[in-house]
């Protein structure tokens, strides 16, 4: 024992640095044979390379997918081939719809999808807090057999309590409930509302939970869903958790604003799937779509086709982006986008400007107060490059909108959880809605307008007016933007 402490006192500079070397040359061959990008490759290799200790354990801890893709694959397949037997044929065309042109928008999302396009479905836009959290609780305290719930954040506060005791009313009436929260959202509010709801009897558990053992969430892989589930034939999804912060009724002029929806139809059942397939990654239990849709109801008219796209860290990590650059493609007149966090990559920017070189008025909707300050410095140092190509950027006046949501030449809209940033689009599960509806195109090109009329457009000459320092901050925080 002496011998080896004097071997330790005498060397462990020496043992140190061999650590630190061997740690960091693991790592560095785990990004070469995993990492897909280049960009990424090179800037995580050159982290744990250059930061003995701290980069391996920061990679161990944000770089790594530990999602499983054959185990999601297989859960995916099997839950998309039972939803498929159990609804209508799908539809097949939708230029007498929406326009020729979305044809082969319709095949693009076909194979990125997996999902099929269906009709009959009856989808109401929802504005903000106080008319989603209504219609949303009705829905719940209506429930005869089932509800599914996700959502990333899920605040204990007074709109929180509402949902709580709504789901322990249905609970006491027999109704099978689960609820799914991002284990990381489940913090955004102390003490989180996980236990008030398991107190009551609600099977509720927490998306991606533990590394290495450790109660400690992932960094990255975060459940960004927001669905909610009822009875086989009525959801709710789009952008909005539930936290008190949209509702004007409590906040009043501080209120933030946002947008769901309302769905009726076979759109339900695919919220259900992928619920399901969260629930199933997460807890190993299988919720059978017999037992949760059992009957699916025609839904009231207007009825329209739609269908949910989903991505995430898997196999199909591009899906969202591949739909994006599919649906500027064959844009032929406007592109409307409101996006409250707005940092595409070079790929997608590049297919904005495109669009706009080529006649396409492309209008882009931002929020002139941002809630999170480092994602609006980091896009204030990348607008120059969507407005020198003909794109116009609206910063808006009035309070946050945390709302997302695209119309191509009023014929086509996409809606749901994601934004326009590299967490949404590579890191985060996410869901959204394709929808083939003139009709709801126009209202929410509407509500863009609307946005636009109370704004200021951001021009060259207004950022060049930013202090230099203030660019060069935007500038530094804007290259970590991959990690905002």
């Amino acid at each position: 024992m002496l011998a080896i402490s004097q071997f330790l006192s005498d060397y462990w500079p020496h043992l140190v640095a061999l650590c630190s070397f061997t740690l960091s040359i693991v790592a560095a061959i785990h990004v070469a044979m995993n990492k897909n990008d280049v960009r990424a490759a090179i800037a995580w290799v050159g982290v744990v390379i250059m930061s003995p200790f701290l980069g391996p354990f920061l990679y161990l801890v944000a770089g790594i997918n530990r999602i499983r893709h054959d185990q999601l694959s297989t859960q995916r397949s099997r839950l998309i081939k039972d939803y498929v037997n159990h609804t209508r044929d799908p539809v097949s065309r939708v230029s007498s719809i929406s326009g020729p042109q979305f044809d082969s928008l319709r095949l693009l999302c076909d194979r990125v999808s997996r999902f099929p396009l269906h009709d009959g479905n009856h989808i109401t836009l929802l504005d903000s807090g106080d008319e989603a959290y209504p219609a949303m609780l009705q829905a719940i305290d209506n429930a005869q057999y089932c509800i599914a719930l996700q959502s990333y954040i899920f605040d204990h506060d007074r709109i929180g309590l509402q949902f709580a005791q709504a789901l322990r009313r249905a609970h006491e009436r027999g109704v099978t409930i689960r609820v799914l929260i991002d284990a990381v959202g489940s913090k955004y509010s102390h003490p989180p509302i996980v236990g008030l709801l398991q107190r009551d009897g609600i099977r509720t558990e927490l998306f991606m939970s533990h590394v290495l053992g450790l109660r400690m969430p992932y960094a990255n892989l975060r459940s960004h869903r927001k669905i909610l589930f009822i009875d086989g034939h009525l959801g709710f999804m789009g952008g909005m958790n539930i936290r008190e912060s949209f509702l004007v009724s409590l906040m009043g002029s501080h209120a933030a604003h946002d947008t769901h929806f309302r769905i009726e139809g076979p759109v339900a059942t695919q919220l259900f799937a992928v619920f399901a397939n969260d629930w199933e990654f997460t807890t190993r239990e299988r919720l059978p779509i017999e037992d949760w849709c059992r009957q699916i109801p025609d839904a009231p008219h207007p009825q329209v086709p739609a269908r949910c796209i989903r991505s995430s860290p898997d196999r199909f990590i591009a899906a969202t982006h591949n739909v994006l650059l599919g649906a500027l493609a064959v844009a032929q007149r406007h592109v409307r986008i409101q996006s409250p966090y707005f940092l595409p990559d070079q790929t997608l920017m590049g297919a904005l400007n495109t669009a706009a070189r080529r006649g396409i008025q492309v209008d882009i909707v931002i929020p002139g107060s941002n809630n999170l300050r480092l994602v609006s410095y980091a896009m204030d140092a990348q607008l120059a490059q969507v407005i020198s190509a003909g794109c116009r950027v609206w910063a808006s006046r009035g309070n946050f909108d945390h709302s997302k949501l695209l119309t191509i030449d009023d014929g086509w809209s996409y809606v749901g959880s994601s934004n326009l940033d590299p967490r949404s689009l590579r890191l985060n599960f996410e869901l959204d809605l394709e929808i083939y509806d003139p009709t709801l195109a126009r209202q929410i090109a509407g509500r863009i307008d609307q946005e636009i009329a109370n704004a200021d457009l951001v021009t060259p000459e207004s950022l060049q007016a930013i202090p230099f320092w203030k660019q060069l901050r935007n500038r530094l925080i804007w290259l970590a933007s991959p990690y905002l």
